[in-house]
């Protein structure tokens, strides 16, 4: 099966309905997907298909054959994607592990809507973060957008 990921051609021998977050992190190395829930639900594999951002625990290889698929890796590759940028100036992770779909999901919300709102964050980000970390990346996002709230002065 051939798979074209962050731009390059990659071809796995794997059985059609193996996730792709397996081939992604066991068989190609791209480590930066993670795994938590297997379900799903908390969005810590969300990748890019076709400018998409989709959970990829869940998802066969062979529904993303044929299309273009962005990890993390390929935003930058050296984390100077704004979006990530962002994430270091605003402090937002605490323990990481959730970023990388975090990211992921922010890129393809910024993508859609380049001045979200505070309900269009809230909708576009369902991902889970463990530590709370939500306030940092609603103002992450906001930076970028060019839409962060004044700050009053004292």
């Amino acid at each position: 099966m051939k798979l074209q990921i962050n731009n390059q051609l990659h071809e796995v021998d794997v059985e059609p309905d193996m996730p792709l977050l397996w081939v992604l992190r066991d068989l190609l190395d791209l480590k930066g997907t993670k795994y938590s829930c297997g379900i799903a639900q908390c969005g810590a594999c969300t990748v890019h298909i076709d400018g998409e951002p989709v959970r990829s625990c869940v998802l066969p290889v062979s529904s993303a054959a044929g299309k273009n698929i962005t990890t993390i890796e390929g935003l930058s590759h050296d984390a100077s994607h704004p979006v990530q940028q962002a994430w270091v100036k605003h402090q937002v992770p605490q323990c990481g592990y959730c970023q990388s779909g975090q990211i992921m999901a922010a890129v393809s919300l910024l993508e859609k809507k380049p001045k979200p709102t505070d309900a269009d964050i809230n909708a576009a980000m369902s991902n889970i973060c463990r530590c709370g970390t939500y306030k940092r990346i609603r103002a992450a996002i906001h930076d970028v957008a060019g839409t962060a709230p004044e700050v009053a002065k004292v």
